[in-house]
């Protein structure tokens, strides 16, 4: 994708409006239960970026009988994302089902140029003074005042790649507060659908490498194109946070 930083650019979307206590799972993408007259499950908002010509198409789709979100990406960039606080110290399994339709042969998630997916979901952190140096408090104050809210202070950002090895932990080509763990990669397991689960609190461990882990503000999918001309389609099944066992 194009973007700077993609969690910035996100930023008015994942504010807190949704506090999260530990009982039953949190079905943050409900998509197998929507209606099939539903395009967009509610609270999933599109988000599209200055300076983009074409956007990912999003929409709810049935895969025999049952919902998800699918995305088709011609040479585009958009996401579909979700504003939600939750607490990673008492939901920290992610579980969620995918599946793609090809791979972009020209895709490199380690080069700007070439930082185009099949698939990918986001978790974003929100952010807290007392884990940043105090420059960058003032970069982030900076983009309070101009947003008038904070950005994510940092992304995980779950993979189905292209090229790039399957466990790979990867920083982002533009910034090292966005790391990509490359959960899927390749043409074998195309148009089938695969159900993962992460331990959170682990992946955001082995990718940051500290000890305290910041509230999840926001979750995001987006399948994007748009640095090397390409075509991808996606299809996203439910996502919940539940506690761990």
């Amino acid at each position: 994708m194009s973007q700077i930083l993609f969690h910035i650019f996100i930023l008015a979307f994942f504010s807190f409006t949704t506090i999260a206590m530990a009982s039953e799972p949190i079905i943050a993408g409900n998509f197998s239960k929507q209606s099939r007259n539903s395009i967009l499950p509610e609270p999933w908002e599109l988000l599209f970026f200055d300076g983009i010509e074409k956007q990912t198409i999003y929409r709810h789709v049935f895969d025999g009988k049952t919902g998800s979100i699918q995305a088709t990406s011609q040479a585009s960039c958009s996401g579909l994302v979700r504003r939600i606080n939750i607490d990673p110290d008492l939901y920290s399994t992610l579980s969620f089902r995918w599946k793609i339709q090809e791979i972009i042969p020209a895709a490199d998630l380690t080069q700007k140029k070439g930082a185009d997916a099949p698939a990918r979901i986001y978790i974003t952190f929100a952010y807290d003074a007392a884990q940043v140096s105090w420059w960058e408090v003032v970069q982030f104050e900076t983009i309070k005042l101009f947003y008038g809210e904070y950005p994510p202070i940092s992304s995980l950002v779950y993979v189905w790649s292209s090229h790039s090895q399957q466990g790979t932990i990867l920083e982002s080509p533009y910034t090292s507060r966005v790391k990509i763990i490359v959960l899927e990669s390749g043409i074998e397991k195309k148009g089938q659908w695969i159900a993962e689960e992460r331990n959170i609190r682990a992946d955001y461990h082995a990718a940051f490498g500290t000890g305290e882990i910041p509230m999840i503000s926001g979750v995001a999918i987006m399948t994007d194109t748009d640095n090397t001309g390409g075509q991808a389609a996606a299809w996203y099944g439910d996502i919940v946070f539940s506690e761990s066992p």
